[in-house]
């Protein structure tokens, strides 16, 4: 029987704005084309996993409120089990405010609302569900102290935590040496390190530093150039591919959801990083979060297609 993968974390309603360029302090834009979208980075991580075939229970909280109740459906729809989604009567649905200009580059703000209030009893609550998965899929915008009730319940129980630790901040030697697979971007590496990322010997010095605190996979994603994957095993560069961005909006979230099923399925974990780059890659090309994400079949063709280029 296939094990579930859980995915712990936060549920947004996103308010994109396309501009020219993301303004400045203190300017204005006009002519802007507006959407709205679902998005937050647990249930981006959520609804990628489910596309791409994955068996997902999400926990979270949403607002009792409309955008809480739209991002159900929408979890409903992709097959997620949405058993352990709190509607929260305290405090509205989150929001994340998202500038994206003519190169796919974006700015964000994001007000938490309900995503505060998931605690470490919601988790405990789960605890049974957790146990019986095979990967625990967690992010930081949901209060730290329920992180560290997640790892600690996944981490007992023998199931394989991946953490992708954005937004960053410092995190602790106890909470990381729980982790299995750590895949931070070169600002949130930075952060976690003191390292900053300027060439392969500095990229190199920051994998090994997070390995000595116990983690046993360090994947760097180092944007159009790729993974920089480290562990025992292997080091090195896993490319990513060449398309043209519209919106980076969620990539990031995208890779990770996918390669949580990609490592569930029992894919090397040199495959299921080209298989995370190849989603990533689509979802670069279309506006949004949730709604960029790829299905299997897409990665698939995607994939067979690149495949067919190069043998020829």
């Amino acid at each position: 029987m296939t094990k579930n993968i859980v995915v712990v974390g936060s549920s947004n309603t996103d308010m994109i704005i396309k501009l020219d360029h993301i303004p400045k302090p203190g300017e204005t834009i006009l002519g802007g084309e507006f959407s709205i979208a679902p998005g937050g980075k647990g249930a981006n991580q959520a609804v990628s996993a489910a596309r791409a075939g994955g068996d997902v229970i999400f926990i979270a909280r949403v607002g009792d409120d409309i955008f809480g109740e739209k991002a159900v459906k929408g979890f409903i729809k992709d097959g997620i089990n949405v058993n352990y989604i709190i509607p929260d009567k305290n405090a509205p649905s989150g929001v994340a405010l998202i500038f994206v200009d003519k190169k796919g580059e974006n700015s964000i703000a994001v007000a938490p609302g309900s995503n505060a209030n998931l605690s470490p009893d919601d988790i405990k609550k789960a605890s049974d569900v957790m146990a019986e998965s095979s990967i625990m899929l967690i992010q930081l915008e949901i209060p730290i102290e329920t992180v560290r009730t997640a790892v600690e319940v996944s981490y007992e129980n023998k199931v394989s935590v991946i953490l992708n630790p954005a937004p960053a901040q410092p995190l602790d030697g106890d909470l990381l040496k729980k982790i299995d697979i750590i895949t931070p971007n070169e600002t949130e590496v930075e952060i976690l390190t003191g390292i900053k990322i300027e060439d392969g010997k500095s990229i190199e010095k920051a994998g090994n530093m997070l390995l000595e605190k116990g983690i046993k996979t360090v994947l760097i994603t180092i944007g159009k150039r790729g993974v920089y994957v480290i562990n025992r095993d292997f080091k090195g560069i896993i490319s990513s591919f060449d398309v043209k961005p519209v919106d980076t909006t969620a990539a990031g979230d995208v890779f990770n959801g996918v390669l949580a099923v990609a490592l569930s399925e029992n894919m090397s974990l040199k495959d299921a990083v080209r298989f995370s780059n190849a989603a990533a890659a689509l979802s670069v090309t279309k506006l949004g979060a949730q709604t960029s994400a790829p299905f299997r079949a897409e990665i698939d063709s995607f994939l067979r297609e690149r495949d067919a280029c190069f043998k020829t």
